[in-house]
């Protein structure tokens, strides 16, 4: 009894050690976010300065617009291609799937460095892109599409086809067959690709850098005011991301919880 005890409380320690390491760095930076005195926050003195200057800082504004296009744009090509790629694979079983599978997770494998130079490279001298938004989201798109597609496969690999074969023996063309028959029943796998690739692409600093030129990001802004050492302002970025993601994850447990969205399906 008394092992069984030692054990559940090592357990409990673990698990709390584990969830202050996973979110002390983001209370840590909510807190100082507030504070006047950024470098030792204690005793603490509480003020709203370093929001109110991330607000009167214009170049945020249109960082935060410029991330949210890549990501958008991003999310769109990449759930697309995903979700065409594995609808391919999985229906039509072709010959050496596997190795067409590969291809699309060969990005995984690859440094984002490199995708960033190689794409600027294909872009601009294959392509005639310069640098811009566009060609930040092509970048973006090649290595979100790989977890995408991991996603997508995911859910697709449970999906009894044969209600495809039933409604197109009953007369729909295989466009009406998507829409009404396996879109409904697989769009949670595409939304999940959206997000992953919206939030790889939104966070994203080396690809978007190298085919963004002069346009700024909210991550190369960031990495730009490191130089200079950490702003006020980037404590007051961090916390509102944190935030939103919290208020987003908060969003779809009460969701998933009551029922108006389901992440599965009856088989």
């Amino acid at each position: 009894m008394t092992a069984l005890r030692i054990g559940k409380g090592v357990q409990i320690l673990l698990l709390a050690a584990l969830y202050v390491f996973l979110y002390g760095p983001i209370i840590y930076i909510t807190y100082v976010s507030f504070q006047a005195n950024s470098v030792w926050p204690f005793p603490p003195e509480f003020t709203a300065k370093h929001y109110i200057s991330l607000w009167n800082e214009e170049n945020y504004h249109s960082g935060f617009v410029n991330s949210l296009a890549i990501g958008i744009g991003t999310g769109v090509i990449a759930s697309v291609l995903a979700t065409m790629a594995a609808v391919a694979i999985l229906k039509y079983r072709v010959r050496r799937s596997v190795y067409i599978a590969g291809l699309f997770l060969m990005p995984l494998f690859i440094a984002h460095i490199l995708i960033g130079v190689s794409s600027l490279m294909f872009n601009k001298m294959l392509l005639g892109l310069p640098g811009n938004i566009f060609s930040a989201i092509l970048a973006n798109a090649t290595y979100a599409t790989a977890f995408a597609f991991l996603v997508v496969v995911a859910q697709l690999a449970r999906y009894d086809w044969r209600l495809d074969e039933a409604a197109m023996v009953f007369g729909a063309t295989p466009g009406t067959t998507f829409r009404e028959v396996t879109f409904p029943l697989i769009w949670p796998a595409i939304l999940g690709a959206f997000i992953v690739s919206f939030l790889l692409a939104f966070n994203n600093l080396e690809i978007s850098f190298y085919n963004l030129g002069a346009t700024p990001t909210l991550p190369t802004l960031a990495w730009g005011s490191l130089r200079h050492g950490v702003s006020e302002e980037l404590y007051a970025l961090a916390a509102l991301i944190n935030v939103a993601v919290f208020i987003f994850l908060g969003v779809m447990y009460v969701l998933l919880r009551t029922g108006v969205v389901r992440l599965d399906y009856k088989d």
